[in-house]
């Protein structure tokens, strides 16, 4: 896992960088250059605005349903975590931010802290409250805004499911893609008909396993952005 690239599609800042063949015509260089020629602007020089990678925000589900899966995920998500644009987060009755945890120290201590700061580790799914929470507190923020959302989970839902379908209306609104891990659509069988996953469906991108770690390329790929909405990959 940690020779895996996760990555994310690039996203336009407002801030310009000089370019050769910018879209943009660079005034205040093309004066300051043209002091070299005698006032005559022999060479315009351009600009476009900077490119920069996408922040990832993952909600990792600790509940006990998700315990065979839970602890692989945050490796995978220590990964992205060690990059400046990535926020990780566990749920299961509450919601833990574990961003600063994960970040620069070794992967086995990480995972230790990261056990020891969410209290509520193999507990019940409240899917729709920790959406809630997330949306409250951060989403308003800005932390989710054009940011591409990784959350892990089975969709079982001890709460309401409708709450799910609410909190998941107001997550699409805010970030530029949804990538939802649900280890149980590895099965052809599988179909999203009741509880939190038959809500959170229809705002999701894209739907894939990564129950093994075969099944991982296909979510890097949704994670960029080279995936679209499918149950069964």
């Amino acid at each position: 896992m940690r020779r895996l690239a996760v990555a994310t599609p690039p996203r336009r800042t407002r801030r310009m960088a000089a370019r050769a063949h910018g879209s943009a015509v660079d005034l205040r260089a093309t004066l300051r250059r043209a002091r070299r020629t005698g006032g005559h602007p022999v060479r315009l020089m351009r600009r476009e605005p900077r490119v920069r990678p996408r922040r990832l925000v993952a909600l990792c589900d600790i509940s006990g349903s998700m315990e065979p899966y839970a602890r692989a995920m945050l490796q995978l998500l220590y990964c992205a975590a060690g990059t400046s644009h990535a926020e990780v987060f566990t749920f299961a009755t509450r919601l833990t931010r574990l961003t600063k945890i994960l970040a620069r120290t070794r992967p086995a201590v990480a995972l230790h802290r990261a056990g020891q700061a969410a209290p509520d580790w193999s507990g019940g799914t409240r899917i729709g409250a920790a959406l809630k929470a997330f949306n409250d507190t951060f989403g308003r923020r800005g932390m989710a805004r054009g940011a591409v959302v990784l959350i892990v989970s089975d969709g079982w839902e001890t709460g309401d499911p409708a709450q799910v379908g609410v909190e998941m209306a107001r997550l699409s609104r805010l970030a530029h893609r949804i990538v939802w891990v649900n280890p149980r659509t590895q099965s052809p069988r599988y179909r999203p008909l009741v509880g939190g996953m038959a809500a959170a469906w229809p705002y999701c991108d894209a739907v894939v396993s990564a129950h093994s770690l075969n099944a991982l390329d296909p979510l890097l790929a949704a994670l960029e952005g080279r995936a679209r909405h499918a149950a069964h990959q």
